[in-house]
């Protein structure tokens, strides 16, 4: 008996920055993302007589391995259903801890796996909070499109989608500059911004923003919409500079593509960035700009891989009967 999921990771356009309940992986804020065609994870569930983790073909062991088999075993217990042995074998087309949210697609594939495995019939919503206990990015992951993730209990903190099919003329370029495993971990990253003198204001301005983007969503405002991103990356990493303990996810390339997007924009060209937890940043624009960025980008910083994502799709599940 086999169940396989695929869930395509999303980058956050007004972003969670900071946990409640860490062990409930309740967030502070609402946030408000963009689900990626390009990156996706593709996890299939075995049962078997002992717990084995395959991520890209290679078996792991340690850290990553426990934290997948606490979180299928926490799901047991909270469905109650009996104990079981998993091998798990993921796929995953997404550049691992390099601040593309990496987990976002992993545990939504895994928590839809593990519903299809056990034969769960299982809203989106109960879906979405099953796929927060693993990682909080990953509630949003259950959805297609625009997809917003509430603050709230264990019960009412799940994603809604927002418009799973957008007709919008937006792209986003992925700009990978460096694709090393960041050196302070998201968890950690979010624990150290709350010390920052201006993380109150965060919080008291993340119902406004979010209503902002929701309606120049709805309006279809590309501009707006790419303003909105840039600044709330902004403030989400100026907490990080602000910190008691200061850091950041920068490094030279980074500072050096923010500064030509500025450039870019400055001239006429329509673009705006926005970044996660991690060196790499992300170009919001539109299809007739694509093409030309990418020819800038090639020329400028000619190491950088780039990516062009559009709109992705929701997750979507079959067990092994459904293919034969």
């Amino acid at each position: 008996m086999s169940a396989t999921a695929i869930a395509h990771t999303n980058i956050a356009l007004i972003k969670y920055w900071g946990k409640a309940d860490p062990a409930l992986r309740l967030p502070l804020t609402n946030s408000l993302s963009m689900t990626l065609d390009k990156f996706y994870t593709q996890t299939t569930l075995n049962l078997q007589a002992s717990d084995q983790f395959f991520l890209n073909n290679a078996q792991q062991t340690g850290q990553s391995a426990e934290r997948v088999f606490t979180y299928l075993h926490r799901l047991e217990r909270r469905l109650q259903l009996p104990t079981k042995h998993y091998l798990v074998n993921s796929i995953n087309h997404v550049p691992t801890s390099a601040g593309l949210a990496s987990s976002s697609s992993a545990f939504a594939a895994l928590a839809a796996a593990f519903a299809q495995l056990h034969h769960l019939d299982l809203t989106k919503q109960e879906l979405s909070i099953l796929a927060r206990l693993g990682s909080g990015s990953a509630t949003r992951s259950i959805f297609g499109g625009f997809a917003e993730w509430q603050t709230g209990t264990d019960q009412t903190s799940y994603a809604i989608p927002i418009d799973e099919h957008p007709q919008l003329d937006l792209q986003l370029l992925v700009v990978e500059l460096d694709q090393a495993p960041k050196k302070i971990s998201s968890t950690i990253g979010m624990q150290r911004a709350q010390t920052s003198p201006f993380y109150q204001t965060w919080l008291d301005r993340n119902p406004s923003e979010i209503a902002q983007m929701k309606a120049a969503i709805q309006a279809g405002n590309f501009d707006q919409i790419g303003k909105l991103a840039e600044l709330n990356a902004n403030e989400m990493h100026a907490l990080n500079l602000t910190a008691q303990e200061p850091f950041t996810y920068f490094e030279p390339a980074t500072i050096k593509l923010i500064k030509l997007v500025q450039d870019w924009r400055a001239d006429g060209l329509a673009c705006y960035y926005t970044m996660d937890a991690g060196p790499n940043v992300k170009i919001l624009t539109s299809l007739k700009n694509s093409k030309v960025i990418r020819q800038r980008l090639a020329q400028l910083l000619p190491s950088a891989k780039i990516v062009v994502t559009n709109f992705g799709p929701g997750v979507k599940s079959w067990s092994n009967s459904d293919m034969e």
